[in-house]
C-alpha cells in the first residue's frame, strides 16, 4: 500500500531506498543552506502574499482609473472577486516562465527553478503550478523535501537565490 500512496503520505523513507535525508532537498541534490537551497515555507506563503497584494492593487488602479465598469462589474468588490485571481495568475505564469521568479518570490529572494533539468521552468510548467496553487490544497500537501503536490507535479522546487 505504501507504494500506491506515493511520497506524499508514506513519511520520510517513502524514497524507497529506506535512509532518511539529514535536510530537505538533499535527495535533490540541493545544498542545505544558502543558495540554491529550498525556500521554507513561510517565505512562500510571504512571497505569494506579496503577488496576491500586486495583483489587487493593479485591479485597484484599473478601477479607480476607468471605473469598475471598465472589468464588467458595479464595485470593486464585485470586479475583484474574479479579476484579481486572474491577474494574479497572470503574473505568475509570465512572471516564472521569463525571469524564474514572481515579483513576491524576487522580493523575498527566492525562485523557481527546475529539479530535473537545467533549463527554465517554461510556460507549461508555470502553468500548471498557478493553477495548483490556485486550489490551495496542493500546496498544502507535502513531500519529504517541504514541495507541495504542485512542485512535485511539475518537477519544480522553489529555491533560494541570494
Amino acid at each position: 500500500m505504501r507504494e500506491l500512496a506515493g511520497s506524499w503520505l508514506s513519511g520520510p523513507t517513502s524514497s524507497g531506498s529506506g535512509s532518511e535525508q539529514t535536510f530537505k532537498g538533499e535527495r535533490l541534490g540541493l545544498p542545505e543552506h544558502g543558495e540554491g537551497s529550498l525556500a521554507p515555507l513561510g517565505v512562500r506563503c510571504g512571497a505569494l502574499v506579496v503577488d496576491w497584494l500586486l495583483a489587487y492593487g493593479f485591479v485597484g488602479l484599473l478601477v479607480s482609473f476607468w471605473g469598475p465598469g471598465l472589468l464588467g462589474g458595479d464595485s470593486l468588490a464585485a470586479v475583484s472577486s474574479w479579476a484579481v485571481p486572474l491577474v494574479w495568475g497572470v503574473i505568475g505564469i509570465v512572471c516564472v516562465w521569463l525571469f524564474a521568479q514572481t515579483p513576491g518570490q524576487a522580493l523575498f529572494g527566492i525562485g523557481t527553478a527546475r529539479t530535473d533539468a537545467d533549463d527554465r521552468v517554461g510556460v507549461l510548467r508555470a502553468l500548471v503550478r498557478v493553477v495548483f496553487i490556485f486550489f490551495l490544497l496542493p500546496p498544502l500537501i507535502q513531500d519529504e523535501d517541504g514541495r507541495g503536490m504542485h512542485d512535485r507535479a511539475t518537477g519544480t522546487a522553489l529555491i533560494r537565490t541570494r
